[in-house]
């Protein structure tokens, strides 16, 4: 039996090291063999969202780094461990950059589970899942999202056992040893962590905010061709309309230039509003906005003088937007710990149907995102929460979620026969008798 351990611990942090080594020294006791991986050590690159995975090499991340390497490993172990700090309810930054190209190892077609869209199985066994996060202060609405999260990925990645727990960093070495032996005795025993339901939002803006100046973060790769930035751009606009002063900051731009960072930084600080427009990535947020938000919170730890309000627009690519419901409660964990007052947010199904297009110019199918964004910019405007009916119109499906996945089925085979790829879009590249 093979156990894989994905560390995505920070090198200051030793708790991913001890939590490692109680987990190794129980797993070969019981006569596994363990592979570590400190994936801060690794190269990893970003996910590129371009689905080059799914149509031109089927199988197998565009990206040639250690991501492929253990995607392999992944396919070849019985037990998948992910071990993190809980940020923002979620997993570091380093830790979700590996996992977000873990959609290379399912497939792109569409199948029902429990009444929800989600990926057909590439392979036939996938690992069982071990998801550990630890926390320095007590934080049970953080702990609940993490949890949520796991049970997320595990009906995602397709496992049959499923088990996760947040420990205090300050957890003695025998407590520890002793939670490692729960832990694997119920993967053992094939029993899944109970089933965890989301913490209730409470939202904080009541109209006591002068909104003066705003700043969208567009959180997606594609950057200003992106549906992230297609919402976000509109929502600023019709802000821009009533006489607030509005910035845009592309995320995976201003993190990899060396002014890029305190620029964001300073417009954080200078705005009264700040908005993230974002697609969701293995239900959360692709690693980069992570990375942000872990920076922007870093900066943010001495208290502030002021009120300044933080919302959210989420978008994906099942029909129903209630696959961004995790990743939504990660941000408003963020804007707690990091001292914003929450507006609420919006989430979106089916976003590639807006694909990167100005909503103005796409048609009449945008038309109740239109008229959610301008009823939130009207509450925005005023320091005011999101209203649940601008929540709710931006919610329902743009079609019905049989013709979704319908039509998803014909726009995977059509791209894959575009690169050369139509008969490989099965294939398993990373499975024990596929050729090397």
């Amino acid at each position: 039996m093979n156990a894989l351990l994905l560390d995505g611990s920070l090198a200051t942090d030793g708790t991913g090291e001890r939590v490692r080594a109680a987990l190794t020294g129980q797993l070969q006791a019981r006569g596994w063999d363990v592979e570590h991986i400190v994936l801060r050590e690794r190269k990893i690159g970003d996910c590129a969202g371009d689905y080059l995975c799914w149509v031109r090499t089927p199988g197998v991340c565009k990206t040639d780094d250690d991501n492929r390497v253990i995607a392999a490993a992944i396919i070849a172990s019985d037990l998948m461990v992910y071990l993190t700090p809980v940020t923002f309810g979620g997993y570091s930054s380093a830790l979700k950059r590996m996992v977000d190209h873990q959609i290379q190892n399912i497939s792109p077609f569409f199948t029902t589970i429990e009444g929800e869209t989600h990926h057909q199985k590439r392979y036939e066994k996938y690992p069982d899942f071990l998801a550990v996060g630890w926390t320095d202060t007590p934080d049970p609405q953080a702990e609940a999202v993490f949890r949520h999260l796991a049970q997320r990925n595990g009906i995602n990645f397709r496992v049959e056992t499923r088990v996760s727990a947040v420990i205090p960093a300050t957890q003695s070495d025998e407590d520890m040893l002793t939670s490692a032996q729960d832990w694997l005795n119920e993967l053992q025993n094939g029993r899944s962590s109970a089933r965890v339901e989301l913490p209730a939002s409470s939202v904080k803006g009541n109209g006591a905010s002068e909104i003066r100046r705003a700043l969208l973060l567009v959180g997606s790769p594609r950057r200003e061709k992106s549906t992230s930035n297609s919402l976000g751009g509109h929502l600023f606009e019709r802000l821009s309309a009533r006489s607030i002063q509005t910035e845009t900051i592309y995320v995976h731009t201003a993190l990899r230039s060396a002014e890029g960072t305190p620029a964001l930084m300073d417009a954080v600080d200078a705005a009264d509003l700040v908005a993230l427009a974002f697609p969701l990535y293995v239900d959360s947020l692709p690693a980069p906005v992570i990375e942000a938000l872990e920076r922007i919170a870093a900066h943010r730890e001495s208290p502030q003088t002021r009120s300044q309000l933080f919302t959210a627009i989420a978008n994906c690519g099942f029909p129903e937007a209630l696959h961004n419901t995790t990743a939504l409660a990660i941000c408003e964990t963020f804007a707690r710990q990091a001292r914003f007052e929450w507006a609420g947010s919006l989430s979106l199904g089916g976003g590639e149907a807006v694909n990167g297009q100005p909503l103005a110019h796409a048609g009449g199918r945008t038309i109740r995102m239109r008229k959610s964004l301008e009823m939130a910019a009207e509450a925005l405007a005023q320091g005011q929460s999101i209203p649940a009916a601008a929540q709710d119109l931006m919610g329902k499906p743009i079609v019905p979620h049989w013709m979704y996945r319908m039509g998803g089925k014909r726009r995977w085979n059509k791209q894959a026969k575009h690169y050369g790829a139509g008969r490989l879009l099965k294939q398993r590249p990373y499975s024990a008798t596929a050729p090397r």
